[in-house]
């Protein structure tokens, strides 16, 4: 048989009222506004009924409706340089996350760390009025942030920090202090690092961690030991045969500022007919899914990229807030595998 009725109607704050004898203004007051405002509205024994009453109806307030009242679209831009990056692509599982328990939903663009392409992918998205934007492609050169700055957009940083705006990341100081550690105690003297891009605070403190340990500890890494590249494998390659190329100073250990770097100069150093964790030790980090599956398993610094994302939002809300917003830094620890060990 058919069923012909009408789909049910939504619930709305007209009915609440007119159930309870009461005025929409009130009714809306209770339900949508902070504890003080809806204190002020009703007796506490009113507004509990509005409550209760609203749940047993089903209500759920209209989204355009609220963003018209509130001002707030409860919306979050998030851009990135590849979210086919697989370590962005967990920390952006991380914002949806601690996001929806916000009630806010997210979008992301990818900018390829091409600045004018962020500066465009952010203008789209203050035009679709998000409350604001969470950026994990922030250059140290860069002049974007500022401008958004003196404007009044809300924003943070993730992953990458920039002095002076909030930023969650890892501690990448630290990182790179570990690995130095590490490679120090298991009696390597060369060592060469695969340094990243200059423009990215992950390449900047992770480098400037490893070769600060190092020569605390007594060892000798010149300037051109220090070999600036791609974040990606193939990056990570050609910087590992220009390490590999110099003769006079060939080391027996390399640091990579990621594990893709890492996984490109593990293939350098198997074409020179050397063997990786005999022959030289190689570290990466991130300690990516790949690094423990890889036919040399590859050592490599955990940075908690979930987590990460989850406090880029709770550091964002607070911007949004008027709270104060301080930078939070999370802690790596060393996955000592057979690349060094």
């Amino acid at each position: 048989m058919n069923d012909n009725r009408p789909p049910e109607r939504a619930v709305t704050l007209k009915d609440l009222a007119s159930e309870l004898g009461l005025h929409s203004s009130t009714v809306s007051r209770i339900l949508h506004s902070g504890t003080d405002v809806a204190r002020s509205a009703a007796s506490p024994g009113t507004a509990e009924r509005v409550r209760a009453l609203a749940r047993e109806m089903g209500y759920s307030p209209d989204p355009q409706a609220t963003s018209l009242r509130t001002r707030r679209t409860h919306l979050l831009g998030v851009i990135v340089p590849r979210l086919s990056d697989l370590v962005l692509a967990i920390m952006y599982e991380g914002i949806e996350e601690a996001a929806a328990e916000a009630n806010y939903s997210t979008f992301v663009m990818n900018s390829r760390d091409d600045q004018e392409l962020q500066r465009r992918k952010t203008e789209i998205m203050l035009a679709r009025r998000v409350d604001g934007m969470i950026f994990g492609d922030a250059h140290l050169d860069g002049s974007l942030l500022a401008e958004l700055s003196d404007r009044g957009v809300p924003f943070v940083l993730m992953n990458r920090r920039v002095p002076g705006y909030p930023s969650a990341t890892c501690d990448d100081v630290r990182g790179g202090e570990l690995v130095a550690d590490h490679l120090w105690s298991s009696g390597h003297r060369t060592v060469s690092v695969i340094a990243g891009e200059p423009y990215a605070s992950t390449a900047v403190d992770r480098v400037a961690g490893f070769v600060r340990r190092w020569r605390e500890l007594g060892g000798d890494i010149p300037d051109s030991a220090v070999v600036w590249s791609g974040f990606d494998t193939v990056g990570g390659r050609i910087a590992a045969e220009k390490i590999l190329q110099n003769d006079a100073r060939r080391p027996t250990a390399l640091f990579a500022v990621n594990d893709f770097a890492a996984i490109g100069a593990m293939g350098a150093v198997r074409s020179q007919g050397l063997q990786v964790g005999q022959d030289m030790a190689v570290v990466g980090y991130n300690d990516t899914s790949l690094a423990a599956q890889l036919p040399i398993s590859l050592s490599s610094v955990y940075s908690p990229m979930l987590e990460i994302g989850r406090s880029a939002v709770q550091l964002l809300l607070r911007v949004l807030n008027g709270e104060q917003a301080e930078s939070i830094r999370l802690e790596p620890t060393l996955c000592v595998r057979e690349s060094s060990a």
